[in-house]
């Protein structure tokens, strides 16, 4: 009786121990199931645009190549009337408002109703564009400045030409440095994660890069004076309110 009694003690002792097993595997299985719905659906991952090399990047890392290109598009957007100034401005800044932050809405709001009380608004059409050799490309650490892993102040030297009534009545060359700051918050809205802060300092009018001087060659005879002093044509760009 007592070797029974010992292998129905073993029994009980081993189905006790698989209750055990399967209790702590289902409490794993809840564990699991948790952290699956609570992980993110979605991740954003920025590429940057040349891959001709291979380029290992942390899923949370931004690249200056992402945040140049989001900021220059954003702005470019944002100043662009196709039509009217006073109903495009405002217009921009209702459908990229996921792309600004409260501080930034609200300061571009007063440059509205500024631009709109003196006059520069009605009947408006304006565009920026980059200058051509200024670009990411050409001198990247001056186009993009790393705050932290969470700021980034970006240079951008645009072209600004603002038309009224068909006639060009603006065209000014002008340094932007815009603040811009992770903001991924809204995805649904705001894919990119990033948002502008406005001006990390104030907009500048710069000038153009001078034209190489032509080799002048030797010339035979008198001189007269309207040979030696050209008429100067070139026109001063007309200034840009920031």
């Amino acid at each position: 009786m007592s070797r029974f009694r010992n292998e129905i003690t073993h029994l009980q002792a081993h189905v006790k121990t698989l209750r055990l097993a399967a209790g702590a595997l289902f409490v794993v299985t809840l564990l699991l199931a948790f952290g699956w719905w609570s992980a993110p659906k979605n991740l954003t991952i920025h590429v940057p645009p040349d891959l001709r090399s291979g380029s290992t990047r942390r899923w949370w890392d931004v690249p200056p190549e992402s945040v140049y290109a989001f900021s220059f598009y954003i702005w470019q957007q944002l100043q662009r009337w196709p039509t009217d100034g006073e109903a495009d401005y405002p217009r921009n800044l209702r459908a990229l408002s996921a792309y600004l932050t409260p501080g930034c809405q609200a300061f571009l709001q007063q440059d509205y109703e500024y631009r709109r009380s003196n006059g520069e608004l009605r009947q408006r059409v304006r565009g920026i564009y980059e200058i051509p050799g200024r670009g990411y490309g050409d001198d990247p650490n001056t186009r993009v400045k790393v705050v932290s892993n969470s700021d980034w102040i970006v240079t951008l030297d645009v072209t600004a030409d603002e038309y009224y009534g068909g006639d060009q009545v603006k065209r000014a060359l002008v340094r932007y440095p815009l603040k811009v700051v992770r903001m991924d918050v809204d995805p649904e809205h705001n894919p990119f994660g990033l948002a502008l802060d406005c001006y990390a300092g104030t907009p500048q009018r710069i000038e153009a890069a001078p034209a190489p001087t032509p080799t002048s060659t030797p010339i035979s005879g008198p001189i007269s004076a309207s040979s030696t002093a050209p008429a100067n044509t070139a026109d001063h760009p007309q200034g840009d309110t920031p």
